[in-house]
C-alpha cells in the first residue's frame, strides 16, 4: 500500500474524524463531505506530484465579520469569527526553492524563491501572495523552501468571506509546517499575511481578515496598539436557536479595490485634520466639535463623505464593545439590535452597500432581510461591502423560509449557513511525520 492509500484509509479513523469534526462542525453530512474532500485532495496531489515523502494537509479558515465594519485600518475594534469554510492544501517538500501550486479553478503557478522582490505585473495575483508571504517570512528569519501543493477552497473568491486572507494564512502555515516545526505565533502569522496582501498583492486591507482566520474562534480584537488585544468569546449561536447565514447576492467585489481604498484614506484625512495618523487617536467628542473645521480643511462638500465615514467609525467602535458585553451577559436582544444598527450605519454613513447605481444587489438583500427578520433576528452588509454578501442572524425556526425566499431572488445556493470554527490555521498530519 502506497502512502497516499494509507492516508486515505486513515481519514476514516476515530481520531481523524474527531479532528475534522472539530474543524468543520457537526451539521448533517459535514463529516462525509470533508472526508471526501480530503480524499480528493490527496488523490489530486498523487496525480500531480506522486512523491515518496510526507504529504501534509494544511487548512486555514475564512472569516465572518459580525461587528466593526471598516474599523481595523484605523486602529479600531472588531468582532469577528473564523468559519467552517476554508482553503485546504495537500503539500509536500521539494529539495529546491521552487513552488508549484495547482489551485482548483485557476491556472497552475510556478514561483522561484530565489526571486522574492515584488513584481508589478504580479499585483492582484495568487503568485504575488505566495511571493509576499515568502519574502516576509525570510525577512523574519523563518526557513522557506520549495513545495508542491494541490489547493482547494470553499471560501469563494469575491464572496466577502476573505478568500485572500484564508489563502495567505494557509501559505504561512505551509511554510511553518514544512520547514519551521509549527512555531509561528498566530498574531504574527496574520501580520505576515497582511504584508503580502498590502505590499505584493496591492490591496490596502486592515488586519482583521487575516487575524480572524489565523486565530480562530469568535473574538473581539482591538487594534489600538501594535500588539492587538484579542478577547475570545465563548458563545454558541446554534445552542441559542440562531444560525449565522450569509447571502451571496451575485455581485463580486474582487475588482473594487479603489472603492475599499477610499474608506481608510478618507478616515485618515479626517484624522490628519487633528494632527493624528488614525481616527483612534481622536476623541469622539473632539470629532463632533471639529466638524466645521474638517469641512473647511477638506473642502465644503468634498469632505462630507469623509466626515460621515468617520462618524460611522466612532459609533462602530462603541457598538463592538456593546456587542461583546451583550454576548458575555447573554443579552441576545441587545446584541441583535447592535448588529442591525451596525448595518444601518454602514448603509447611511459608511456608504458601502453599493459601488454604482447599476449594482444594488446588497441593498436589495438587506431590504428583504429587514422585512423577514425585523424583531426576530439581525442583518447587515458583510465584510468590505459594495458587492457580494450580507450577514444575517436567523432564528432556526425561520431558517427554511429565509433561505427559500432569498434563493428565489438570488438563486439556488446563494445562502450559506456558517458554523464558527474554534481553530485558525491547522495542520492534519495523517502519518505523524
Amino acid at each position: 500500500m502506497n502512502q497516499y492509500a494509507q492516508m486515505i484509509r486513515l481519514l476514516k479513523t476515530p481520531d481523524v474524524m474527531k479532528r475534522l469534526t472539530h474543524l468543520y462542525g457537526q451539521r448533517d453530512g459535514m463529516l462525509v463531505q470533508q472526508t471526501m474532500r480530503y480524499t480528493h485532495m490527496l488523490k489530486k496531489h498523487e496525480d500531480l506530484f506522486n512523491v515518496d515523502g510526507p504529504v501534509l494537509l494544511v487548512s486555514a479558515p475564512g472569516r465572518t465579520e459580525i461587528g466593526g465594519n471598516h474599523t481595523d485600518h484605523n486602529r479600531g475594534k472588531v468582532l469577528a469569527a473564523a468559519i467552517n469554510l476554508d482553503t485546504l492544501a495537500a503539500v509536500s517538500k521539494r529539495r529546491d526553492r521552487i513552488v508549484h501550486i495547482h489551485s482548483e479553478g485557476y491556472p497552475p503557478i510556478t514561483i522561484s524563491l530565489d526571486e522574492l522582490e515584488a513584481k508589478e505585473e504580479e499585483k492582484g495575483t495568487t503568485a504575488a501572495l505566495v511571493r509576499g508571504v515568502a519574502r516576509k517570512l525570510s525577512d523574519e528569519k523563518f526557513v522557506i523552501g520549495g513545495f508542491d501543493a494541490a489547493v482547494s477552497s470553499t471560501v469563494l473568491n469575491g464572496s466577502g468571506l476573505s478568500s485572500s486572507a484564508s489563502f495567505e494564512v494557509a501559505m504561512c502555515a505551509v511554510f511553518d509546517s514544512l520547514f519551521n516545526g509549527c512555531r509561528m505565533d498566530a498574531v504574527k502569522r496574520a501580520e505576515y499575511s497582511q504584508y503580502a496582501e498590502n505590499v505584493y498583492f496591492g490591496k490596502p486591507s486592515g488586519l482583521m481578515d487575516q487575524m480572524a482566520s489565523s486565530v480562530g474562534g469568535l473574538t473581539c480584537i482591538d487594534f489600538k496598539y501594535d500588539q492587538p488585544k484579542i478577547q475570545t468569546i465563548a458563545y454558541d449561536f446554534s445552542a441559542k436557536g440562531f444560525a449565522i447565514t450569509v447571502v451571496n447576492t451575485g455581485g463580486n467585489h474582487g475588482d473594487l479595490t479603489d472603492y475599499y481604498a477610499a474608506i481608510p484614506r478618507e478616515m485618515r484625512d479626517v484624522a490628519e485634520c487633528f494632527g493624528e495618523t488614525y481616527l483612534r487617536r481622536v476623541r469622539p467628542e473632539q470629532f463632533i466639535q471639529g466638524i466645521p473645521m474638517i469641512r473647511e480643511k477638506l473642502g465644503v462638500g468634498k469632505g462630507d463623505r469623509a466626515i460621515l465615514r468617520a462618524a460611522h467609525y466612532f459609533d462602530e467602535n462603541r457598538r463592538v464593545s456593546d456587542m461583546t458585553d451583550a454576548l458575555q451577559n447573554n443579552d441576545l436582544p441587545a446584541f441583535l439590535q447592535n448588529v442591525v444598527e451596525s448595518g444601518q450605519s454602514s448603509a447611511m454613513y459608511l456608504q458601502n452597500i453599493f459601488a454604482t447605481y447599476q449594482s444594488e444587489e446588497v441593498a436589495l438583500a438587506l431590504m428583504l432581510a429587514d422585512r423577514k427578520l425585523k424583531g426576530k433576528g439581525a442583518w447587515r452588509v458583510h465584510g468590505g461591502g459594495f458587492a457580494g454578501t450580507t450577514l444575517n442572524i436567523v432564528p432556526q425556526k425561520e431558517l427554511d423560509g429565509f433561505v427559500k425566499e432569498m434563493s428565489a431572488v438570488f438563486g439556488e445556493g446563494s445562502c450559506t449557513v456558517l458554523d464558527i470554527r474554534p481553530e485558525g490555521a491547522a495542520t492534519v498530519d495523517l502519518l505523524g511525520a
